[in-house]
């Protein structure tokens, strides 16, 4: 079983266990995150409209966070002396998948306090 999740405008295909990094998030390490998956394949079975989707969800625990590689860059206009040295270094959080699966029987359960 797969699924396809985006964060941070970007998509990854992940499998239970798999790590990934992801753009910066508030969330303190050890914390559990949930991400809407956009494509979830179970063997031949593929679920990819909105509605079908709306059941799942993807949970994941943050493992820590960590930077980037530098990148450098240099900017330079000839004769006129303008010349710029710039550096970036992105920061990622590092997240483990724990399960893909459908959230109908949390829902359930979460329906049945909400009408009690």
């Amino acid at each position: 079983m797969y699924a396809v999740i985006s964060s941070g405008g970007t998509q990854a295909r992940v499998e239970p266990g798999q790590r990934l990094r992801v753009d910066l998030r508030p969330e303190a390490e050890g914390a559990e995150l949930s991400f809407a998956p956009s494509l979830v394949v179970d063997g031949d079975n593929v679920i990819a409209t909105p509605d079908e989707l709306s059941g799942y969800a993807v949970s994941a625990k943050v493992v820590g966070q960590e930077k980037g590689p530098k990148i450098r860059g240099f900017n330079y206009k000839n004769k006129s002396r303008v010349r710029r040295r710039w550096g970036h270094r992105q920061q990622y959080t590092t997240v483990e998948i724990t399960s893909i699966g459908s959230t109908a029987g949390k829902s359930g359960a979460a329906a049945a306090k909400k009408g009690a």
